[in-house]
């Protein structure tokens, strides 16, 4: 078993989310090791008593589990990857739990590499965005060997209520796409909604105390659309970051030979509002391509 006594624990990524979660390992008594490519936003966490290192490959050396949680493809294939990564510098036994929105093939490279030094390498992204990471009821779904999903599974649980496991190197991705393209045709849906009872001269909080919690309800009705009346578009998941995850179910699609369209009309959307310097905001903000 891998207990605060025996175990420490690296964290990569101490953003929005990953400042959060991070968080929660903390508290739960496991020594913590962090890098973040900006220090100020580890800040909380250096405070709490964690330790901060200065790349990648000192996380690897002094860390026997270690969690990741940054940006892009790009980064995650960096830190994984690079000559200072993380499997380049890691332990044989450890484990490396990705939870970083990624391409699925990514995730099936970095783990037959790892594999290659002993190392256990999951994909376990997440979804619920700054709400669920802060209270730790984020959804994570996980690919890669089941002993060893099992084996991290109880600092799974410091993250989220609904873990599940969904097969082998890569299906964590592929199901986290799914997640993705339902919420991304959800919220043009909820916007228009608000949109239609703005113009009908409803009180659009009122409508929805009536369509939330019937067969309209969603996460984004009742978590977002709130934002948006109140005009909070700061975020708790970036647009940047949603566009990067639409164009990765994209890619895979085109793979897989189907078409998309509610997908592929909700990532030009998207696009439009990056177009009006909106890239940093919450995904919420789409309710502006309305208004503005």
């Amino acid at each position: 078993m891998l207990t605060p006594e025996n175990t420490v624990i690296g964290f990569i990524g101490t953003g929005v989310m990953g400042k959060s979660m991070a968080g929660h390992l903390l508290k739960a008594g496991y020594p913590l090791i962090v890098y973040s490519r900006t220090k100020e936003k580890a800040k909380d966490l250096l405070d709490q008593g964690a330790q901060w290192v200065n790349n990648p490959k000192e996380v690897a050396e002094k860390s026997s589990v270690i969690f990741t949680m940054v940006g892009y493809p790009s980064d995650v294939e960096e830190v994984y990857l690079g000559s200072e990564g993380l499997i380049a510098h890691g332990k044989s036994g450890s484990y490396f739990i990705d939870m970083t929105t990624s391409s699925p093939s990514l995730a099936e490279k970095i783990y037959e590499e790892a594999k290659k030094k002993g190392i256990y390498s999951i994909d376990a992204p997440v979804s619920g965005g700054d709400i669920g990471a802060r209270e730790a009821k984020l959804s994570i779904m996980a690919g890669g060997d089941l002993e060893a999903f099992n084996v991290v599974r109880p600092m799974l649980e410091l993250l989220g209520t609904n873990i599940v496991y969904q097969g082998t190197a890569g299906m964590g991705q592929h199901t986290k796409m799914c997640n993705q393209i339902a919420i991304a045709s959800n919220m043009v849906g909820v916007c228009e909604a608000i949109i239609y009872a703005e113009k009908a001269g409803l009180d659009p909080e009122n409508v929805l105390k009536s369509i939330s919690t019937g067969a309209a309800g969603s996460w984004s009705l009742s978590n977002l659309a709130p934002r948006m009346l109140e005009k909070n578009f700061e975020p708790g998941f970036y647009i940047k970051h949603f566009i990067k995850d639409m164009k990765i179910a994209l890619d895979e699609a085109e793979k897989m030979g189907i078409e998309l369209p509610g997908l592929a009309l909700a990532k030009s959307l998207y696009e439009k509002l990056v177009e009006m310097g909106e890239e940093n905001s919450g995904t919420q903000a789409l309710y502006k391509n309305w208004k503005e």
